[in-house]
């Protein structure tokens, strides 16, 4: 198995009782999140930010893999955290916002509440139609990365993508959008106003279908698609521990009132 490139390394952090699990986006990795796990960290909140399999590692890798691969990971971890913690959050960049979307499809009550930025829930169409056979005949594309206004910044991500793996994320989509309804707990969406990979018309889409009740949208003015690392993470993450705390606190047991003739 190749090594994990220096940054792409997963990240978990044991706190309170309130876990967080995180998803990165296809083709990127955990160091495209890291800061704000380690905003929630700093909370001291449980986190977790895994790697996806065939991510991290080199492009030729994520053609060996599939969408039922990369949401068997997440669901894991999901499970885990339950297991530690009294309540969890799912939150997701991009593809990854459609793996923490699925995961509140389908966990329901296992999941408190949703944060999502960029969601991916559409493949182009022109690619789409071609994919199918084109898989087979192209071995791979140039990939989509460093979408980022802020100067200095970079994600760690591959510069080519696989067609296979493509044809998978095309077909995780085609999974995910009917699901979408069964979405019911309270949700965060931040989308950048100019994203160049995923069009705004997928946020859309998610707000339009979703039976969430709870749901806050926030247009990230300044960032581009990587808005986690770009000039809008701040209030990213900012949003993310208000949204987080708000629904924490709610969950709590009402403090028991005694009083004196109850022997307090």
């Amino acid at each position: 198995m190749p090594p994990t490139l220096p940054g792409a390394e997963p990240f978990r952090r044991d706190g309170s009782a309130t876990g967080v699990l995180l998803c990165h986006g296809f083709t990127g990795s955990p160091q495209s999140l890291r800061p704000w796990a380690e905003d929630l960290a700093g909370h001291g909140l449980t986190v977790s930010l895994p790697l996806l399999p065939g991510h991290g590692t080199r492009w030729q890798d994520l053609a060996l893999t599939s969408w039922e691969d990369w949401y068997a990971t997440v669901d894991r971890e999901l499970r885990l955290l339950r297991d530690r913690c009294d309540q969890v959050f799912v939150c997701g960049l991009s593809m990854g916002a459609t793996l923490a979307l699925r995961l509140a499809a389908l966990h329901g009550n296992g999941v408190r509440g949703v944060v999502v930025v960029n969601p991916a829930m559409t493949f182009p169409r022109v690619q789409g139609y071609a994919l199918p056979v084109g898989r087979f005949l192209l071995r791979s594309a140039p990939g989509i990365v460093n979408d980022i206004a802020k100067g200095g910044q970079h994600e760690l991500g591959y510069d080519r993508v696989p067609t296979r793996a493509a044809y998978a994320l095309r077909n995780f989509f085609r999974v995910t959008r009917p699901e979408l309804p069964k979405v019911t707990q309270p949700l965060l969406l931040l989308r950048s106003r100019n994203d160049h990979v995923v069009p705004a018309t997928d946020s859309a889409l998610v707000l339009s279908r979703v039976s969430s009740v709870d749901v806050t949208e926030t247009v990230l003015e300044n960032s581009f698609h990587v808005a986690t690392l770009d000039h809008d993470a701040e209030r990213i993450f900012a949003d993310a521990r208000g949204f987080i705390d708000r629904l924490a606190a709610e969950r709590e047991p009402a403090p028991t009132v005694r009083s004196a003739r109850d022997g307090a």
